[in-house]
């Protein structure tokens, strides 16, 4: 039924239709929702119904664990610290009721910016969206003003995705871009103790969560940034010791996509089964932190002592596995060649530790790292493409 409503509809849209000019957003939906049944008139192509749309859909799917997850570690972090006691459903109610605005902004500011220009060009919608409009929320702190994520999306949007050329053009990852610019532009509401911690009772669930009782809801790597000195062991919000396996499950404070390592790889087996990310870059990603994570140990310094976290505990806090399986791997910002894969990824890992481990300014540099090796990777795939070149010359000239 649906089908055949759109094939009625459709010729509205079409050139000379009353709704023409709409053209773009109905071929959006439409290919959205089914398979384009345009093909070829001349050539040699391969044709496959796994068009970008499906891949987008794919990715989405895979983010899914993390979303959900977020949401219940969301609520559970606002009835930790309240002091109040919640089932699972409470406590997942919560968190999406907290959630779920910012991710309708990014979507709604997003997708109306990709919208107005697709009909300005008279272009098919692009619709690499689908996946940086939920990403964007999932690397942001709880508690980021609404407004704040409509400027920043709005930003990346249109100065880093299309001025360049919409999707498939931009250098950098625009939810990288849309998290850094909050970052830089308004610091306070990006980093601190209570930020990571949706504190408001929402519809009569929760509780507030009153930080002026000595409760902090500082992530494992801000309290590390913050060390003076003394007895140390990273604590949950009400001062209690974490474990390397609350880490790996999730149950702490951060950005509400990236504390759970666990659905962070049930993504990344998606990703590589569906062969939509390339296991050289997640495989180089984490090889490249685990041995800058040992460097650091070996050449702990007063601030950052060795005992403060293993190679293994470097992956499992922060954003670095979250920016290793759905960052790093961005097809149109990473390397494209198969050497240059390895080396991109192992330079991203290595990078991210350096800068958490060595800046005391700055307690987490996935986001960094992923964003200077985006500006490289062209470079990297030129040095590989050159050595190729050299080597193939000078085996000839052996031949001769």
């Amino acid at each position: 039924m649906l089908r055949k409503y759109l094939d009625r509809v459709k010729p509205n849209f079409e050139e000379g239709g009353r709704l023409h000019a709409f053209h773009s957003v109905f071929d959006g939906f439409e290919t959205f929702l089914y398979t384009p049944r345009t093909t070829s008139a001349s050539g040699v192509h391969i044709h496959d119904n796994l068009d970008s749309k499906r891949i987008m859909i794919i990715v989405v799917a895979a983010l899914l664990p993390c979303l959900l997850f977020g949401m219940y570690n969301t609520g559970y972090q606002n009835y930790l610290g309240s002091g109040l006691q919640g089932s699972f459903w409470e406590m997942f109610i919560y968190g999406f009721l907290a959630v779920l605005p910012r991710i309708v902004v990014a979507y709604v500011v997003g997708l109306g910016i990709e919208f107005v220009v697709a009909q300005y060009r008279r272009e098919e919608i692009q619709e690499g969206f689908l996946v940086t409009g939920i990403l964007i929320p999932l690397i942001c702190p709880v508690e980021t003003p609404l407004w704040m994520i409509a400027v920043a999306t709005a930003f990346s949007v249109i100065f880093v995705k299309e001025v360049f050329g919409g999707t498939g053009y931009n250098v950098f990852n625009v939810a990288l871009v849309t998290r850094a610019f909050l970052f830089f532009a308004y610091p306070a509401q990006m980093s601190g103790d209570r930020v990571f911690i949706s504190s408001s009772p929402i519809c009569g669930l929760g509780g507030h969560v009153n930080f002026t009782d000595g409760i902090s809801g500082a992530t494992p790597l801000g309290q590390i940034a913050a060390f003076a000195g003394g007895d140390f062991h990273l604590t949950n919000i009400l001062g209690e010791t974490l474990s390397s396996w609350d880490a790996f499950l999730g149950l702490i404070p951060g950005s509400f996509g990236e504390t759970s390592t666990l659905c962070i790889l049930i993504g990344a087996v998606i990703l590589l089964v569906s062969g939509i990310a390339s296991w050289k870059i997640m495989f180089s990603v984490f090889a490249g932190g685990l041995c800058m994570g040992w460097i650091a140990n070996m050449c702990a310094t007063p601030t950052y002592p060795a005992s403060f976290l293993s190679p293994v505990d470097q992956i499992l806090y922060g954003g670095f596995a979250f920016a290793a399986v759905f960052m790093a791997t961005d097809p149109v910002t990473a390397a494209r060649t198969e050497t240059g894969k390895f080396i991109y990824g192992f330079l991203i890992g290595v990078v991210a530790i350096l800068i958490r481990t060595y800046n005391n300014g700055y307690p987490e540099g996935a986001m960094l790292a992923v964003l200077l090796m985006n500006a490289l990777a062209p470079l990297i795939d030129y040095c590989v493409v050159q050595s190729n070149i050299s080597r193939r010359k000078a085996r000839l000239k052996l031949k001769a």
